[in-house]
């Protein structure tokens, strides 16, 4: 391609809305434009970075056994309204009615409209395993879009659904598809983690996220850093759990409960302070509101509640956190002094408070608190398990080792969901005897449009994109410093010609434009070599070749250009791919 001929409308400024580094380099180098909110035309270079990372997902998905087809975006609700999700999914689900005042809403996922086709179209045993998979266009409409591709609500995804006789053949395709997205996320040249996760709105077993390690990501992972390299442990915040709280001693004397005017102190740090006991002594007691019913919610007074996992527990939908009316609506107590003996609304409790003993709490009326309260004596709860969010203090659970935190962008989620969605829409096969069985499935999603945003995120300075080589739209920019001069303008013709003749993908900027113009693009855009044609050619007969992630030159002459450039392309390329 040549510049003169390309639609790269770059910025020389950094544009006001955007938030993070991919959303202002996408807009600055000429990738992407704003149509509404979260709305994003793709230009040229934009199309042609995830047409890099498609080729590299269908590749992959293809070598794992999976076969591509394509799914509308447009889904009736009566599958939504058989799953049970047309409610479940919430707001973030686009519905509409057609002329025929039918509801339908755009795609946000598949799993309904895969499940139906593998109803209608497979019957028997002979048929399974099988794996289908698309990219699509989806749409999501959140709440607050932002940060570009990151977060937007229309985007590019590849989704894939596998199908299988029982549990052990969902175990052989999770493992199969783990394995592909390692490959896929390797060859696209990024750091990342594979971290357990929460199964969200999709459902299922048990997941993985896929995360490209960047300071600007949304998510916290919690891997361990235990010497050796660590057990292998992470997870996503959300997910992330500890070492299992220790047991206590099984001669401490429970002491006789024990009520304190704590007049004004409301928070953790003024009760603990004016009690003389440790955060970790206290235990809080929350009000959330769960799809609009208030639960009570007992933490330590050093952890804060995990709200995924809260919402796990409970099975809700949505939970958010009681505001100081609705938490004396639902109790009587104003905050601050709420605690868990006497209290009339359900009650749940973190696993840390199992183990606790002679604790501090909420008296239950203003200006009061307890001391030396103890479950099972005092009060009683409903649920206990793990809700609260893992800390710096908290130990790797598999093996005690210390847990890191460190943030990261999703990229690719597997999930295996077992029989939620093929029991509820009734999706049978028959077996060798016969028999009537529901497909076990497993799904599994890459945000193709967000993996260029994270590869910027990750490869960039202050200068633009640094682009690893297996998405870069152009692996090679080649720089005519001199278009009115023939002799330049055949040199560079010379190189252009004969990368493309090697299947490489290259750009030749021919504009009449000032040399330093033509750097600063060729570093904005992020293309990962440069070949500048200039004064050493006029000199010497050499070409200078830069690297752009590390900015050493070499300089060759002509006739070397060509293989020397395949050369380290291909190797990186083959690099990343073993």
């Amino acid at each position: 391609m040549r510049y003169s001929q390309l639609l790269l409308p770059t910025l020389k400024e950094n544009p006001a809305e955007a938030e993070v580094v991919s959303h202002r380099l996408l807009l600055r180098a000429g990738f992407i434009r704003k149509l509404a909110s979260g709305i994003y035309s793709y230009l040229p270079l934009g199309l042609a970075a995830i047409r890099k990372v498609e080729h590299i997902v269908r590749e992959e998905m293809n070598r794992a056994g999976a076969q591509e087809l394509l799914l509308p975006v447009v889904q009736p609700a009566d599958l939504w309204l058989e799953s049970g999700r047309w409610l479940k999914y919430g707001p973030e689900l686009l519905r509409f009615k057609d002329r025929h005042n039918r509801e339908s809403c755009l795609g946000p996922t598949h799993e309904e409209v895969i499940t139906d086709l593998v109803r209608m179209n497979v019957h028997s045993y002979r048929a399974l395993p099988l794996n289908l998979y698309q990219i699509q266009t989806k749409f999501r409409d959140e709440i607050r879009p932002r940060f570009g591709l990151m977060r937007g609500r229309e985007f590019i995804m590849k989704d894939a659904y596998s199908f299988d006789v029982d549990e052990d053949g969902a175990n052989v395709a999770y493992r199969k598809m783990s394995d592909a997205y390692h490959r896929i996320f390797k060859r696209c040249g990024l750091s990342f983690r594979a971290v357990e996760a929460d199964t969200g709105t999709i459902g299922g077993d048990f997941s993985h996220e896929f995360m490209v390690l960047a300071d600007t990501g949304e998510d916290t992972l919690a891997i361990c850093k235990a010497k050796g390299g660590g057990c292998g442990y992470s997870a996503n915040l959300e997910k992330a759990v500890g070492a299992a709280p220790k047991a206590p001693e099984p001669e401490v004397e429970l002491l006789p409960l024990e009520k304190i005017e704590t007049p004004g102190k409301r928070k953790v740090v003024a009760v603990t302070a004016f009690l003389d006991v440790s955060p970790k002594q206290l235990v809080k007691t929350m009000v959330y509101m769960a799809d609009g019913k208030p639960v009570a919610v007992l933490v330590r007074g050093d952890h804060e509640v995990q709200e995924v996992k809260l919402k796990n527990m409970l099975g809700a939908v949505d939970v958010e956190l009681a505001d100081d009316q609705q938490i004396y609506d639902a109790t009587g107590v104003p905050s601050g002094y709420l605690g868990p003996v006497g209290i009339k609304i359900p009650l749940v409790a973190d696993r840390e408070i199992e183990v606790m003993r002679n604790f501090a709490i909420g008296g239950g009326e203003k200006n009061y608190h307890l001391l030396n309260a103890n479950l099972g004596r005092d009060f009683e709860v409903g649920q206990i398990g793990d809700l609260r969010e893992v800390t710096s203090d908290d130990l790797c659970p598999l093996c005690n080792g210390e847990l890191e935190f460190t943030k990261g962008i999703e990229v690719g989620h597997i999930f295996k969901l077992g029989t939620n969605y093929s029991e509820v829409l009734n999706a049978t096969y028959s077996d060798q005897d016969g028999q009537e069985k529901h497909f076990v499935m497993g799904c599994y999603g890459i945000g193709v449009s967000r993996i260029v945003a994270a590869a910027i995120e990750q490869n960039h300075d202050d200068d633009g994109i640094i682009f690893p080589v297996p998405l870069a739209p152009f692996q090679v920019v080649v720089l005519n410093l001199s278009p009115s001069d023939p002799e330049i303008t055949d040199a560079a013709e010379i190189v252009y010609r004969g990368l493309q003749d090697h299947g490489l993908d290259i750009l030749l900027d021919d504009r009449d434009e000032r040399p330093g113009i033509k750097f600063k693009d060729a570093d904005l855009v992020g293309i990962p070599y440069r070949v500048t044609v200039g004064k050493g050619f006029a000199k010497d007969g050499t070409v200078e070749i830069r690297t752009r992630r590390d900015g050493q030159t070499v300089s060759l002459p002509l006739a070397e250009v060509v293989a020397h450039l395949t050369a380290r392309i291909n190797d990186e390329m083959a690099d990343l791919a073993k």
